[in-house]
């Protein structure tokens, strides 16, 4: 399995009809802030993605960077 950038994941997502995962390939709870190394989904949003209406995945998908970013500057 090829590691994917978060953002190259997001764009293809958001075009793909329904809107598709985010999933980078990492796929690993990080215990300290419980969201995947990769994608930065929870657990829950991991697991109720497929059944999420459009909307509902956009809005998770815009959260996605800032998520990245802010645990990013944590381990800075």
């Amino acid at each position: 399995m090829t590691i994917i950038d978060l953002a190259f994941t997001i764009a293809r997502a958001k075009s793909q009809e329904p809107i598709g995962s985010p999933c980078t390939g990492v796929c690993k709870l990080d215990p300290a802030h419980g969201l995947c190394a990769g994608c930065f989904r929870s657990r829950e949003e991991i697991k109720s993605f497929r059944s999420m209406d459009d909307a509902a995945k956009l809005a998770l998908l815009d959260q996605l960077p800032g998520r990245q970013a802010a645990l990013s500057q944590e381990n800075a």
